[in-house]
């Protein structure tokens, strides 16, 4: 016998209502952190998102050779000499040579004084928001502080910052434009490499004591070990950030992974529960090891895994060099279409670079790619945001042989054979060709030889289009003859309306439930 009073039921119900509404803290241990939502609603809709590698050091490429390589870590690589600072090949990197010839020994100088010509005069933040707005992206922002300890928020943390250095908070005029036009705020923190990135400034001696708030303290090249004053800095600067501008994600560069755990779950703790203060669901982004899929979402940095995953995850990439360089060559939008629907189909999301002129304007490359993913998005969309991964991810010859970090450097080009899957519900998903169909598009997927759509098919549209679509599904797939025309040569989405999956209940009169 089973019985259950109303007052019963009432008051179980207040009491869980009452639990739920109680707020949580975290606790400094893995175990409280790992409880959190790391992947809050919010995020997983968004997909596509934008920030900027943009700082003093985009001017130290001006005048560079286009036909040479320079790396990207110019703050580190300008002192490797081959002598002081050994290198592979025993010589000089283009970094020094370019820095040399440009500014001088580095001895005399150093970065710091490309932070002191730092002219950010061509920055917009209303320009730059409303091109990151036209493009689809769905939260954006700066890079807040990357390896070279530069703040590019009016920061009393550090005084090496913007505000001090080119008269700008960047942080706080983009936060305002990009939240007044309907987006997420982030920022992006790459200051944990910064033990490593000069290093080697102290091989060659010649810096003033006064200015190792910038460099760090003196220190060898092969050491792993940061000391006090690091740990205390790097926390002040991010602390700070988090307190003044209220981000709704955090971003991390990696090698924060070598760094303690303690200082690790101190941030993740003091963020979340500062998303609780705040009312709002924030999310954090890393690399490596620093944190685990419970208590975070894991990136990979211009790569993506090659199925499949649980656990939301982001790609962070971008379409050309990480910082201005003088004729950097740049992805096209088709390509980052094709790339951004491969992510989402695995349960993924985009973050794209991109990387101003030195005086902080955006390239013309830029603003075109940009504004063309933006149309793209803008009929296609619908497949993409607020979707969750279907059943399988995608079918076609063409797939990334391995998954993780740096696999972009593969040369993948997809076809009109290729499909990716993404769905809204049981009864609508989207079959996204990457390339235009010539006559007609077989999804073998949908074969009635196999049993992964087990429901009957309504309609199919292509997005975009009012033309009526022409279809048959049999023992090769669903066949879906082409329409008379495509709104642009990039991917292309169908929308299939499913009848959907359906049960029957017992109900009935008691005989019903007799044998």
């Amino acid at each position: 016998m089973r019985l259950c009073s109303m007052a019963l039921v009432s008051s179980l119900i207040i009491s869980s209502y009452g639990q739920s509404e109680k707020k949580k803290s975290y606790k400094e241990t893995w175990e409280s952190v790992n409880t959190v939502n790391a992947a809050p609603d919010w995020f997983k809709d968004a997909k596509f998102g934008i920030y900027a590698h943009w700082g003093p050091v985009s001017n130290a490429f001006v005048g560079a050779d286009p036909t040479k390589h320079y790396a990207g870590w110019h703050g580190m690589k300008m002192y490797e000499d081959g002598k002081k600072v050994k290198t592979k090949n025993g010589k000089p990197t283009n970094n020094y040579i370019h820095h040399k010839d440009k500014y001088g020994n580095p001895k005399k100088y150093g970065y710091k004084h490309i932070i002191e010509e730092f002219d950010p005069s061509g920055f917009d933040p209303k320009v730059w928001a409303e091109l990151f707005a036209k493009s689809g992206a769905k939260f954006a922002g700066p890079v807040a502080m990357h390896h070279d300890n530069f703040a590019m928020w009016d920061s009393k943390a550090t005084r090496w910052n913007s505000m001090n250095y080119g008269g700008i908070d960047p942080s706080a005029e983009l936060k305002k434009e990009i939240e007044s036009r309907g987006m997420k705020f982030m920022g992006s923190f790459h200051h944990a490499f910064t033990w490593k990135y000069f290093a080697p400034s102290h091989a060659h001696g010649g810096i003033n004591p006064k200015d190792y708030d910038l460099y760090t303290n003196p220190h060898s090249v092969d050491s792993d070990t940061p000391d006090e004053d690091f740990y205390e800095d790097w926390w002040a600067k991010l602390k700070e950030f988090i307190d003044v501008y209220q981000p709704d994600l955090i971003w991390f560069d990696w090698w924060l992974e070598n760094m303690t755990e303690e200082c690790r779950t101190k941030f993740l703790a003091y963020y979340y529960n500062k998303g609780l203060e705040w009312g709002k669901d924030v999310a954090v982004c890393y690399k490596e090891t620093t944190f685990n899929e419970d208590a975070a979402i894991k990136d990979y940095e211009r790569g993506r895994p090659n199925q499949p995953k649980e656990n939301t995850w982001l790609t962070d990439t971008s379409p050309g060099a990480w910082f201005y360089r003088p004729g950097a060559v740049f992805k096209s939008p088709n390509q980052l279409v094709d790339i951004l629907v491969d992510i989402v189909s695995k349960n993924g999301l985009m973050l794209l670079n991109v990387p101003p002129n030195p005086d902080g304007s955006i390239p013309d490359v830029m603003v075109n790619l940009l504004t063309e993913m933006g149309q793209w998005l803008e009929v296609n969309g619908e497949a993409i945001y607020g979707t969750r991964p279907y059943t399988v991810f995608g079918e076609g010859p063409t797939r990334l042989p391995e998954g993780g970090h740096k696999i972009e450097k593969l040369k993948i080009a997809y076809n009109n054979k290729d499909i990716r899957f993404t769905k809204k519900s049981d009864k609508v998903i989207y079959a996204i060709v990457m390339d235009k169909p010539e006559k007609e598009t077989i999804i073998k997927t949908f074969t009635t030889q196999i049993g992964v759509l087990n429901s009957k098919i309504e309609k199919i549209e292509l997005l975009g289009s009012n033309e009526t679509i022409q279809w048959e599904r049999n023992e090769k797939g669903l066949v879906i003859s082409a329409p008379s025309s495509y709104l642009s040569d990039y991917a292309h989405a169908y929308k299939i309306t499913l009848e959907g999956y359906t049960e029957n209940d017992i109900g009935g009169d008691t005989a019903a439930h007799v044998d």
